[in-house]
């Protein structure tokens, strides 16, 4: 069951991933007039996006929360004893920022919502990109620890 939950959660972070990545270059990159791809990946209405990331958030948070006493058990006991000092260490940080990003979500939401305020365009581009940013650490984190240890095998 722990296993099925890890993959449920490692692929809802990678949709959400692309959720806020998307959102994120649209705004911080707003796309010009002709280009190739990279024009057409930013030129999309980046609003659209802001729920299915705000449920795609606490799905994936809920699915860590989940499998995180299996990984305070079998995993992190196991880091310690070989002193992955340095691996456990960005698990403990990826746990703070992805509580951060917990909590701005109202925020994100509030910046987001439509009609759009002008007057917030700047908040909105910060808010998600720290948001990105927050998913991007905790993918990665998450996915090199898994590498470390595997599917909580031996």
């Amino acid at each position: 069951m722990i296993t099925f939950l890890l993959i449920l959660h490692g692929l809802t972070s990678v949709v959400l991933l692309g959720g806020l990545t998307h959102q994120a270059l649209a705004v911080l990159f707003p796309a010009k007039a002709g280009g190739g791809v990279m024009t057409s990946f930013r030129s999309v209405n980046a609003a659209v996006y802001t729920k299915a990331n705000i449920v795609l958030y606490l799905v994936t948070f809920v699915l860590g929360a989940l499998i995180y006493p299996a990984y305070r058990v079998a995993v992190r006991t196991w880091i310690e004893r070989a002193r992955l000092w340095e691996i456990s260490g960005s698990f403990e940080m990826k746990e703070q920022f992805v509580a951060v990003g917990l909590g701005m979500l109202p925020l994100y939401w509030f910046v987001w919502r439509k009609p759009l305020d002008p007057a917030l365009a700047s908040t909105r581009t910060w808010i998600t990109a720290i948001l990105c940013a927050i998913v991007w650490f905790g993918f990665l984190v998450g996915h090199i620890l898994n590498n470390v240890r595997g599917l909580f095998g031996q």
